[in-house]
């Protein structure tokens, strides 16, 4: 299964090797840049032009939770393999840590002189990893 999302506003799931859409998700407003599944493999993320992070549940087929924080495009989002935080980049300057239980920001991370472009988690630690335009590379320990 691979998922895509794109200037349409969709996220699609893909089934292979015959290439067929098995989920389609609609409900930001505007183009999706980013969205990756949670490691257990039951919800996913999106990130979007509408400043905002959802979560959806696959069995419900549906956003079950719309992170807001933002005041600008969000350009990437992150799970921890944890499954239980979410990070997001934004044209804001700004990325967020997110706890989907609590379903509140726990920490925005602030630094970069320009838009942050993307975000990941390192495996299984609390290390976070940006990138921005403002051409420099962050590590951030999210505990700190």
């Amino acid at each position: 299964i691979v998922l895509t999302g794109g200037d349409d506003r969709l996220w699609k799931t893909w089934g292979f090797p015959n290439g067929n859409i098995l989920l389609t998700g609609e409900g930001h407003t505007d183009w999706l840049s980013g969205c990756c599944f949670r490691p257990s493999g039951t919800q996913l993320v999106t990130s979007s032009g509408d400043t905002t992070v959802r979560i959806w549940d696959l069995s419900r087929r549906g956003c079950i939770l719309t992170l807001r924080g933002h005041s600008r495009a969000v350009r990437g989002c992150s799970w921890h393999s944890c499954g239980d935080f979410v990070a997001s980049a934004s044209m804001d300057g700004t990325s967020k840590i997110w706890d989907v239980n609590s379903e509140r920001c726990r920490y925005t991370l602030r630094g970069h002189e320009d838009s942050v472009n993307s975000i990941e988690f390192l495996s299984f630690s609390s290390t976070v990893l940006t990138s921005s335009a403002d051409k420099t590379l962050s590590l951030w320990d999210i505990r700190t």
